[in-house]
């Protein structure tokens, strides 16, 4: 079942490999050469890259160096005590994406999914293969394999609540997906999301959702907003245990240093999410 069809996949394995090339050859790289390298004509590679960004081929590969990050922490830095209180709906979020959420109790977390129906389903995304999981409540886990492969992803998702019932269903879940990556329809509702976890997690996942698209924060930021600022470390695993990719936005947290950080479904995917965002808040 496909979100944006299979051409958003394919638009994310073009860029997954230019993040390579990009790598290797950095921003002196031309469009004619990079273009000769990913065996496309420099008219039909600049056209992948306006489609997938909204911005060409050489202001992505600004996006896409190492020094991004620093920069994002220089200019687009967000304190969360300012944030806005409803980040994901502020200005600057792709399509107007915006959330509703509610958490299981601390109780229910406790008895790692029993007695819970857990419903699946793959997708395909902006940043390849999806795996998208969800209750009757709204979705619970998120998770993006064009890294890690399709079946180390089901298997993370499966370990975090080992007790619960799963269905293979995405027609149950295509609606909300629909909404997570920005289709653009008015008779979309919001994307419902049911977090699971432990009451930190919770809090450092609600504070993850205040940093509005386009911008980032550090995680000492983060321990500070939930109340533990000498426990970043602690905030640190929270951030990268966030079961729901892309919607709760850990790919926004980055180190003081201006460092990427880690990120469960690797760092070229995080590198993708940051680059994506900053090009549709300059479009």
């Amino acid at each position: 079942m496909n979100v944006q069809t299979s051409e958003s996949g394919y638009h994310y394995n073009v860029m997954r490999r230019a993040i390579d090339l990009i790598d290797q050859g950095g921003e002196s790289l031309s469009l004619e050469e990079l273009a000769r390298q990913m065996d496309m004509s420099p008219a039909h590679f600049q056209r992948l890259f306006s489609r997938w960004t909204g911005v060409s081929p050489k202001r992505y590969q600004q996006y896409l160096t190492l020094g991004h990050a620093k920069a994002l922490l220089r200019e687009r830095f967000t304190t969360l005590e300012t944030a806005h209180s409803v980040g994901l709906s502020g200005s600057g979020r792709l399509h107007d994406l915006f959330l509703k959420w509610e958490a299981m109790s601390p109780g229910e977390y406790a008895r790692k999914g029993a007695g819970l129906t857990i419903y699946w389903g793959w997708f395909e995304s902006p940043f390849g293969p999806a795996l998208v999981m969800g209750t009757a409540k709204g979705i619970c886990g998120m998770a993006f394999a064009a890294e890690t492969g399709e079946e180390a992803a089901m298997q993370d998702m499966l370990s975090r609540w080992p007790l619960a019932d799963y269905v293979e269903d995405p027609m149950r879940l295509r609606p909300w997906v629909l909404s997570a990556f920005g289709a653009a329809s008015d008779r979309l509702e919001p994307t419902p999301l049911y977090l699971i976890g432990s009451p930190l997690q919770i809090k450092v996942w609600e504070a993850l959702m205040q940093i509005p698209s386009g911008q980032v924060t550090t995680y000492s930021q983060i321990a500070q907003a939930v109340g533990t600022p000498q426990a970043v470390r602690a905030v640190g695993t929270a951030v990268g245990r966030n079961p729901v990719s892309w919607l709760i936005p850990c790919h926004r947290a980055l180190r003081k240093s201006g460092g990427l950080g880690g990120y469960h479904w690797g760092l070229p995917v995080k590198r993708a999410m940051l680059a994506y965002e900053a090009a549709q808040a300059d479009a």
